[in-house]
């Protein structure tokens, strides 16, 4: 048997095992690459505002902030998120799970009416990482996803040496690098396995890489050995840029902290660039912090850099800047490929490019399933010995 052969039925076999996992992942992958745009969009009702009347002045965030704590004044209110966008209204966050929406033009506070779309891109985001399955058999479903992912990358390179002509006639060629019609449900089948295995297997390479430091503590440290950084902590995960640490400098006991208004707008003029905006308020229980801005910009790359900025509470001094720039290699890495997983990294397009491959995979294993019945069929019942 050659090598090609070996491959070929390592290829079918790794389809048949693997291919439910595979289904599922790609599904659910095609819906989450706009994760974010479509929880937007299903929310627009409380995140976008009317267009307000010619030259209305914006009220100060302190009379929105005083609004929002006096519709709600059991809510923690911990952040601010703002847009660069002259229909977007004010975020403020209380915890994790609560935002209220600020018309900053009116002051009217809003909040979503309906959390259906967030809720179906959250069961989504459970089956794409552990088969949907809870506690305590969620590691299960992860290690599950993870074995389907690795099968998949091998799946992806296979199919690429198979793929290969062994002979380059361009009659045959046309049939592996575009749609033609088919005679039959079997010569159709085999077109779209070549033709979609073709164009999406090498973004499907990446897809499937980019998920193993996700799946895997051991790929995520070879990340650390490749680029030669000491590796961190056993708890700690350094996948992104995280808040700068900094401690305020010492100040008059009668200092009064400048409102957030203040900090934002110093935070924007370091960063005019920005497209959007989150304020965390430098107060705690144990006393005053630095205020931390994390924004992005729109010349960022990634597209998902964050540049972090930590100001004194007291004079809006920076403190300390934490962006991309600023990471380690294997931070730089992390960034990279946490968000090249979703093409997130290289923007809409980049977003495309994920959920039409991830599209492409479903359509994959059907065909290498049909494609798998017809050789069974054809093992089962094989055409009659000519007798001429």
């Amino acid at each position: 048997m050659t090598f090609r052969k070996i491959l070929f039925w390592l290829h079918l076999i790794a389809g048949l095992i693997a291919g439910v996992l595979i289904a599922v992942m790609c599904f659910t992958g095609t819906v989450l690459a706009f994760e974010k745009e479509l929880v937007a969009y299903a929310e627009r009702d409380a995140r976008r505002i009317a267009m307000p009347v010619v030259e209305t002045p914006r009220m100060p965030l302190a009379e929105l902030l005083l609004r929002v704590r006096a519709a709600h004044p059991a809510a923690k209110l911990s952040g601010i998120a703002l847009e660069n966008h002259p229909l977007a209204a004010v975020a403020f966050t209380a915890g994790r799970n609560e935002t209220f929406y600020a018309n900053p033009f009116t002051g009217e506070i809003r909040q979503v009416t309906s959390t259906r779309m967030r809720d179906f891109l959250k069961h989504m985001e459970d089956w794409h990482r552990q088969l949907a399955l809870s506690s305590p058999n969620r590691l299960l479903g992860k290690a599950l996803n993870g074995a389907g992912n690795i099968a998949f990358f091998f799946l992806a390179v296979t199919g690429l040496f198979l793929w290969w002509p062994r002979k380059w006639r361009t009659k045959g060629l046309k049939r592996s690098l575009w749609f033609v019609s088919a005679a039959n449900a079997k010569a159709r089948d085999w077109n779209w396995h070549n033709v979609i295995g073709l164009w999406s297997a090498p973004i499907l390479i990446v897809l499937t890489i980019t998920a193993l430091p996700i799946s895997y503590r051991w790929a995520g440290n070879l990340i650390f050995t490749f680029t030669g950084t000491p590796p961190p902590p056993p708890t700690s995960v350094p996948a992104a840029p995280t808040a700068p640490s900094a401690s305020l400098p010492p100040h008059a006991t009668q200092a009064q902290p400048l409102s957030a208004e203040i900090l934002i707008t110093r935070a924007q003029k370091e960063l005019p660039t920005w497209t959007s905006l989150t304020y965390r308020t430098g107060n705690t229980s144990e006393g005053p912090t630095p205020a931390t801005v994390a924004l992005r910009t729109a010349d960022a790359w990634p597209r998902t850099a964050l540049t972090t900025l930590s100001l004194d509470l007291f004079t809006g001094e920076i403190l300390k800047t934490n962006s991309y720039a600023s990471l380690n290699p294997a931070q730089r890495v992390r960034s990279w490929t946490r968000y090249l997983h979703t093409g997130e990294a290289l923007g809409a397009i980049g977003q495309a490019i994920a959920a039409l491959a991830s599209l492409g995979g479903c359509v994959l294993v059907y065909t290498g399933f049909a494609l798998a019945w017809h050789r069974w069929r054809r093992w089962r019942n094989p055409p009659p010995l000519s007798t001429s």
